[in-house]
């Protein structure tokens, strides 16, 4: 947890030295926030800066500690908005879970810590040896596949119940597709994704 502590002094200057001193960081490593004036003096609360990546680790290890696991880290960026960990290690099975709900739930946890009290979302994905990956694209294969059947029978498919990062894959795969359209159904864990035509399509 990030270290916070409220000074005054004569100036803000001098405020946010002393506060910087009891905490023993730099100012490159600190938010600063003035408070206002008290009696003539300057208020200031500054608190520590901890790096997202610092974040994450702290309670990824935790959470591998918790369940046996040996591993490492792999951070990537693959844009400005979005934090990608992959774990790779030992028993990495338990990280998975069945259908991969345990690591949805840490990648929902992660979002979670990362962005708690922040105004500018960063996403965060947590994987294990690549499973999302893999599982995407066989979302993907499945939603488009599962789409051609649709138009060739015209009539509408229901797919296994799939956690809902699963169903958002499917939704995504098939947003742009001008045949058919997707819809979830049903109550968790059971809830699934309906693929059906879209109205007034006409399947030459």
């Amino acid at each position: 947890m990030a270290r916070t502590t409220i000074k005054k002094a004569k100036t803000v200057e001098e405020a946010i030295s002393l506060a910087l001193e009891e905490l023993e960081i730099d100012v490159e490593s600190a938010d600063v926030e003035v408070l206002g004036n008290e009696d003539e003096y300057s208020v200031v609360k500054v608190t520590e800066h901890i790096a997202d990546e610092t974040k994450i680790s702290a309670f990824l290890k935790e959470i591998m500690s918790y369940l046996g696991v040996e591993g490492d880290l792999e951070f990537s960026y693959p844009d400005d908005e979005t934090i990608k960990i992959d774990i790779t290690g030992n028993n990495i099975s338990s990280m998975i879970g069945k259908r991969g709900d345990v690591v949805y739930a840490i990648s929902y946890l992660s979002n979670i810590i990362v962005n708690k009290d922040k105004t500018a979302f960063k996403r965060v994905i947590v994987d294990c040896e690549n499973y999302r990956a893999s599982k995407e694209k066989k979302l993907i294969d499945l939603a488009n596949s599962t789409a051609a059947r649709v138009c060739k029978y015209r009539r509408p498919i229901q797919l296994p119940p799939m956690p809902a990062a699963e169903r958002r894959i499917i939704h995504t795969a098939l947003q742009t597709n001008r045949m058919v359209e997707t819809e979830s159904f049903g109550v968790e864990p059971q809830r699934c994704v309906v693929i059906r035509l879209r109205p007034y399509t006409k399947v030459i």
